[in-house]
């Protein structure tokens, strides 16, 4: 049996092809059928509290902006100005007052994106203001967060959420408030590098003993839709080190969550780079946002309740004190597998039957992406599926 019809044949049980991790041709393929379809969080609404706040975020080549309007809306455009396409507003967040305003020919927009302010009207003929308004993104909020998709189409937000959104409320996430600002960590890896290790459950106990000695053999993953779950509850072991002690010595009961929540470490992706890492104390959002096929940017930000208690604060610390470890592990760890997949000797490799998270991404990337399901990069590649054309 050749190599292809062997590969067409096991393809639910086995990765995606090593070339999709590195090559450009695919990457844009990537761009134009994942990402710009793909609905992409940019903020909480609590990070932008009053009008004029606002935070930007960068769609996979799109610049996308969300701005809390003078009636406390909150709205999001394509950070693009209407003239001669200058970015508008700058950094991950800040404040613009009552108006944007470009900093190239100083066009100005209401916080509702109205066109109102245009230097030499007098010299624009046949000119609608109406006609040049902001060009709005399609939004939704859910569990506080603001999203957007610049292509429209596809189940909505909630839809997608729709499977832990009841043990999601108990969280009350709606209601947290950022503990710092966006964070930005910059790897030289594909992002399916990233979004794979992040629900490859099999590697916590080899190659994470801090946090494997937090939740014991207790892991398990599910997938549910366009969700995957991962969690673990605490039951240290008796090799924990300090931090994993301390943390659960410390933390307090968190009375609003379900029982069986108050020591349960949970994470959950939704499709395709967005993760959540939920905790009693605190909840992190992480996306794995691409800037090339060997570059990804990781965005984060933690939330949590207003909570004053001494034991709450040394729960917290001690959280960034395990999870600043097992950070530094997962990056090595991707290196070492974006170094791999250059190898001429790896095509692709198989996934266990309980691997269901692994399993599910890669069917939806072949769906999603067809030409994944060649095992080696096609030859014509660029041409035949129509990228730079």
């Amino acid at each position: 049996m050749n190599e292809a019809v062997q590969h067409t044949r096991s393809l639910h049980t086995q990765s995606l092809p090593a070339w999709t991790y590195h090559e450009p041709e695919f990457f844009e393929l990537e761009r134009e059928r994942v990402f710009l379809r793909s609905w992409q969080l940019v903020c909480h609404r609590n990070d932008i509290p009053e009008p004029g706040d606002y935070f930007t975020l960068d769609l996979a080549g799109e610049p996308v902006f969300a701005v809390r309007d003078q009636q406390g809306r909150i709205r999001a455009f394509f950070n693009v100005c209407r003239h001669r396409a200058s970015r508008l507003l700058d950094g991950p967040q800040g404040r613009c007052g009552r108006r944007i305003v470009c900093p190239y020919h100083a066009w100005s927009y209401a916080l509702d994106g109205t066109l109102t302010g245009v230097t030499h009207r007098r010299d624009f003929e046949d000119f609608d203001p109406a006609d040049h308004g902001l060009v709005p993104v399609e939004t939704e909020e859910a569990l506080g967060f603001v999203f957007v998709r610049a292509v429209p189409g596809g189940p909505s937000v909630h839809e997608m959420l729709e499977p832990y959104l009841e043990e999601l409320a108990a969280y009350r996430i709606e209601e947290m408030q950022p503990l710092g600002r966006i964070t930005l960590r910059p790897r030289p890896v594909n992002w399916k590098n990233v979004a794979d290790n992040y629900v490859d459950a099999q590697h916590i106990r080899p190659a994470h003993p801090g946090l494997g000695s937090l939740v014991g053999d207790s892991y398990g993953v599910e997938v549910r839709g366009r969700m995957h779950k991962m969690w673990g509850r605490l039951e240290p072991t008796p090799d924990a080190g300090p931090s994993v002690r301390a943390y659960t010595k410390f933390l307090p009961e968190v009375e609003h969550l379900r029982p069986e929540q108050r020591r349960l470490w949970a994470y959950y992706r939704m499709w395709p780079n967005l993760a959540f890492d939920v905790y009693p104390d605190q909840v992190d959002f992480m996306q794995f946002l691409p800037i090339s096929a060997t570059e990804t940017l990781i965005r984060e930000i933690p939330y949590a309740l207003p909570d004053t208690r001494r034991e709450m604060r040394a729960a917290r610390y001690l959280n960034w004190r395990i999870n600043r470890v097992v950070n530094r592990e997962d990056t090595a760890l991707i290196q070492r597998v974006q170094d791999g997949m250059a190898s001429a000797s790896f095509t692709a490799g198989p996934l266990a039957a309980s691997e269901v998270c692994l399993r599910d991404f890669a069917t939806r990337m072949r769906e999603a992406i067809p030409e994944a399901c060649h095992p080696r990069k096609p030859h014509e590649f660029g041409r035949a599926a129509g990228v730079g054309q």
